[in-house]
């Protein structure tokens, strides 16, 4: 098929770089050009010096961008250059209502719009081993999904416009407690004298096994937050799920909770850190 992907951060690029692979025509743009220079570079593809000039008569174009607003500025320029009856594939985590209204947007001109966040970080945008989770008309999806395919180990539609947006704050809502969870159970190990590797050993063949142990306790344990989706994103995404929560009346004790605590780490320094630095506020001098 012939796609655009715009937005090629430490997601899209190789994102973007998997439907290369797969076969597809790949134009690309990003802010900066010379992020985008070097993914034509690296893979082939055109590349677009505007959104309107990459998108030109694509079928699918695909977005993994910052936030609300710049969803709102791509959609408005990829619309009217786009193919008719084209696909828009939102891949950032955005507001449930921007999905919304994104979508009547797209239908208003003849086209349809998927809000398609993702959940396993870089290294699953990387391995092509993303999970994605979808909102939007059946149709659209349905021609959309096997483009997808190319990054991801799994895709499912949700429901309607929003619908994929709404399940990916229920994965950060789980994601939040988890990582809480394992950072005062090491940090509770390290003050009862215990070997934190002994512990792992001993716990992660039970119940208290998680994706997140299994792969982050020892660098926890070593004060390394290397690891890509940094505090500065999460607290964007746990504002959404907190603000959505307010409007339907959810009660997120224990997310209201963590997001405070994801504060204090960017006060330590940490806007940059990764999620699991929750573990850095529990060890700092007291």
């Amino acid at each position: 098929m012939k796609v655009a992907f715009i937005g090629l951060g430490v997601m899209g690029f190789p994102m973007a770089g998997h439907l290369a692979k797969a076969g597809h025509e790949v134009s690309v743009f990003n802010r900066t050009a010379e992020k985008a220079g070097r993914w034509v570079a690296a893979h082939g593809g055109r590349l677009g010096a505007t959104v309107a000039e990459a998108v030109a008569d694509c079928e699918i174009v695909f977005l993994c961008v910052g936030n609300d607003d710049d969803v709102r500025g791509v959609v408005a320029h990829a619309l009217p250059a786009m193919a008719e009856g084209g696909i828009i594939v939102d891949h950032t985590t955005t507001s449930a209502k921007v999905a919304r209204e994104m979508a009547e947007a797209a239908e208003a001109v003849g086209r349809a719009f998927v809000d398609a966040p993702v959940s396993g970080g870089q290294a699953g945008a990387e391995n092509g081993q993303l999970t994605v989770m979808c909102g939007g008309e059946a149709a659209a999806f349905d021609r959309a999904a096997p483009a997808i395919d190319a990054f991801a180990k799994a895709v499912r539609r949700m429901g309607g416009p929003g619908a994929g947006q709404l399940a990916k704050m229920v994965n950060q809502i789980c994601i939040a407690g988890v990582v809480q969870g394992l950072a005062e159970g090491l940090h509770f190990a390290k003050r009862a004298g215990l070997d934190p590797a002994e512990v792992y050993e001993a716990i992660s063949k039970g119940a208290a096994q998680s994706w997140q142990m299994d792969n982050r306790w020892k660098t926890m344990t070593e004060g390394r937050f290397d690891f890509g989706f940094a505090v500065d994103w999460m607290r964007k995404d746990l504002g959404l799920v907190l603000d959505e929560a307010a409007s339907n009346g959810a009660r997120l004790d224990m997310t209201a909770m963590v997001d405070g605590f994801y504060a204090e780490v960017q006060g330590l320094g940490g806007r940059r850190w990764d999620t699991s630095s929750l573990v850095a506020r529990l060890e700092r001098p007291e």
